[in-house]
């Protein structure tokens, strides 16, 4: 094996070790909070519990209830129940399914201690920190094949590991499943194995909306090596040759189509399938305890004999966007009002690292932007992380989620909204320690500080070995003589890290 395989080695396993420590932490933290902070009076949704609690239940419940509020609830009711409301369909299908095969494979044999509510708990917790793990490791390996420097790649994905919304990411939230499909299915994008980032793609639309516009990376893909087989093809020819280039343009439109098909059919299906079942609705059998609870809230079941919705009459009837709309009132502008500065302030940092990413991004590639990265990388001059020609598509991906983000949605999802969808945020932040922080520029203190750990310790994988090759870890221990830039950094990651936990899983409003 050779040498920077056996590096790639020794960060991946740092990777897999840290990550999963941080879900233990994640674990215990939020269990302790959630028992001495008394829970928040929300106006959330609450369905009521039917089945009779267990042996186990309620032990599952003080472990890991901190895992259920807000959105989670709704995602642990459609596993359990189905699609019954018309709003529950703003939440897609794939992570529900999921725990819904793991508590009935996996978790079935303590179905005898456990009601299913229960198992779904456990499912979230198992399968979130599982799911986690796979998202760095898929994260690192994107990292270091687009960025070509295998310490950012591996300062990113350990800054991903203490993500501001790392909360999302451990609770019953379909994030870190979207975050874990979007980054393998980038991975395999980078390696040209497109059928297979077609597929982890268009799961990942199967589990959020937002991963339609991961269909813009194939089409990127397909325009640009359809220029460079043009530009091929016009040098063999001795010149320039036109009918080149509209053959290879045709290409790019039916290629380009094919895989955008992909990735937007499971959006396609699942609003089909809310199509038919409130605007062709048949006799369904709907508890009278859940009709209840939809007659005090007002929320909508699927009924032959109430009038269709108006969504129904529209030319392109998407329930998604309805449901946003009316429910979530999300709109373009519709946030900026001034009683939402608290929210935007929430969201500044996030938004201050992605505007950063780009400035520095243009700044550094002026003619490759202009050219929109179409241009001839082979003349590019070899440059290594954050600004070199690779990035550029993930420099546009993020500044489009971002302003969409900040113009269209509730702002202080923006967060966790860039945060599971984007690697943007942990290369700029890598980026950023490197750039301004003299301990990280000084590869020989760090080196004779990792053979002191050595000597105090005994060599081998497992956390001792974590530590060991952790940058993020040696800046915290020496947080005293760090820069006001790393501070600031880690500052931010650490206490959305942590306020996260605190708030959300007690019912107060976070991001």
């Amino acid at each position: 094996m050779s040498p920077s395989n056996t590096c790639i080695n020794e960060d991946v396993w740092t990777v897999v070790w840290f990550a999963t420590f941080t879900r233990l932490i994640s674990l215990v933290l939020q269990a302790v909070l959630n028992a001495v902070i008394p829970d928040h009076v929300a106006d959330a949704f609450s369905p009521p519990r039917s089945e009779t609690p267990l042996l186990l239940d309620p032990v599952i419940e003080a472990l890991f209830g901190g895992l259920s509020r807000w959105d989670a609830e709704h995602f642990l009711f459609i596993a359990e129940r189905g699609y019954l409301y018309e709003h529950n369909f703003a939440f897609f299908p794939l992570f529900p399914l999921i725990l819904r095969f793991l508590a009935a494979t996996v978790l079935w044999p303590l179905c005898g201690f456990l009601t299913l509510h229960g198992r779904l708990l456990l499912a979230v917790a198992i399968g979130n920190s599982i799911l986690f793990v796979l998202s760095a490791v898929a994260l690192y390996r994107l990292s270091h094949l687009v960025l070509q420097d295998r310490k950012l790649a591996l300062v990113a994905v350990l800054m991903y590991c203490l993500t501001p919304a790392n909360v999302f990411m451990i609770a019953g939230y379909s994030e870190t499943l979207f975050a874990a499909l979007t980054f393998a299915g980038l991975w395999l994008l980078e390696t040209r194995f497109t059928i297979g980032a077609c597929l982890l793609l268009g799961f990942a639309t199967g589990a959020r909306a937002n991963g339609l516009v991961n269909a813009g990376f194939l089409l990127y893909l397909s325009l640009h090596l359809g220029l460079a087989c043009a530009r091929a093809l016009s040098r063999g020819a001795g010149g320039f040759q036109y009918h080149h280039y509209v053959r290879e343009l045709i290409r790019f439109v039916l290629t380009g189509a094919f895989y955008a098909a992909l990735v937007a059919l499971p959006f396609c299906l699942f609003q089909v399938y809310g199509y038919q079942t409130f605007c062709h609705p048949t006799a369904t059998q709907v508890p009278p305890v859940l009709l209840n609870l939809a007659r005090d809230k007002g929320y909508r079941v699927a009924d032959a004999a109430s009038p269709i919705p108006r969504w129904c009459q529209w030319r392109i009837p998407v329930l998604y966007s309805y449901i946003q709309d009316v429910y979530w009132d999300v709109g373009f502008l519709r946030y900026f009002q001034w009683k939402q500065i608290p929210n935007f302030i929430l969201a500044l940092p996030v938004a201050t690292l992605g505007f950063i990413a780009s400035y520095i991004y243009v700044m550094a590639n002026p003619v490759l932007c202009m050219y929109l990265g179409l241009g001839d990388r082979g003349k590019d001059r070899k440059i290594h992380g954050l600004c070199n020609p690779r990035v550029f598509v993930y420099i546009v991906h993020s500044s489009v989620l971002l302003l969409f983000g900040i113009f269209c949605m509730h702002v202080q999802v923006l967060t966790r909204f860039l945060a599971s969808s984007s690697p943007v945020l942990y290369w700029i932040s890598a980026h950023l320690l490197f750039q301004y922080e003299p301990l990280l520029q000084d590869e020989k203190l760090f080196r004779s500080d990792q053979i002191q750990q050595q000597k105090d310790h005994k060599p081998g994988f497992g956390f001792m070995g974590m530590w060991r090759n952790n940058e993020v870890v040696y800046l915290l221990m020496h947080w005293q003589t760090c820069s006001i830039y790393t501070r600031c950094i880690l500052g931010y990651f650490i206490s959305y890290w942590f306020l996260g936990l605190a708030l959300h899983c007690n019912f107060f409003p976070w991001t």
